[in-house]
């Protein structure tokens, strides 16, 4: 396995993998650069308009974990600040209202072909992601994983990551929020 970023080239890569329905109800990874409204509306294939749109960009978007020509895996990695929702959101505030949120980087999404789940994918593709953001001037990389210890996660939960593999990664628990998600932060820079 390798993992690359995606870019115009990997696109095809990332659009198979993403099937016809961008990964999960014509999402195609814009949930969290999207505010509500545009988001719901751009279900399908405005939103893969848009998600290919940032693959031709040189802004980051994130990495494919690659098996020849194949995308199995995909985590979107990039500054917080293009993730408009995390602003609203009550498991991504910062701890500290006042907080310079600039330098950190947000892990938001995971997405693992079912035929690769469960086989490191994900984990992989996390030290890929700290690696990536960190050569890129991130200070801090930050991450709004779900807490499994209480039982099993569907997978509608899973896209945001396990506690356990980000504890794993050497994230450090900022705080539970709410019942099974916590914020997470590594400092990097």
């Amino acid at each position: 396995m390798r993992v690359v970023e995606l870019s115009e080239k990997t696109w095809p890569a990332q659009e198979r993998l993403f099937g016809p329905r961008g990964a999960a109800e014509g999402c195609w990874c814009m949930y969290f650069r999207l505010p509500n409204a545009d988001f719901m509306r751009g279900k399908g294939e405005p939103n893969r308009r848009a998600a290919r749109k940032l693959a031709r960009s040189s802004e980051p978007v994130g990495l494919l974990a690659m098996e020849g020509d194949d995308a199995i895996g995909w985590v979107a990695v990039a500054p917080r600040s293009v993730y408009r929702r995390l602003d609203r959101s009550k498991v991504a505030a910062p701890p500290d209202p006042d907080e310079d949120l600039t330098g950190v980087w947000s892990v938001t999404c995971f997405f693992i072909h079912r035929t690769a789940r469960r086989k490191g994918v994900g984990a992989e593709l996390l030290q890929a992601a700290i690696k990536y953001a960190t050569k890129k001037g991130a200070k801090v990389i930050e991450a709004y994983p779900v807490d499994t210890k209480g039982g099993k996660a569907s997978s509608g939960e899973l896209y945001h990551g396990t506690l356990s593999m980000f504890l794993d990664a050497g994230f450090m628990l900022v705080e539970h929020r709410g019942v099974r998600r916590a914020l997470v932060r590594k400092p990097v820079g």
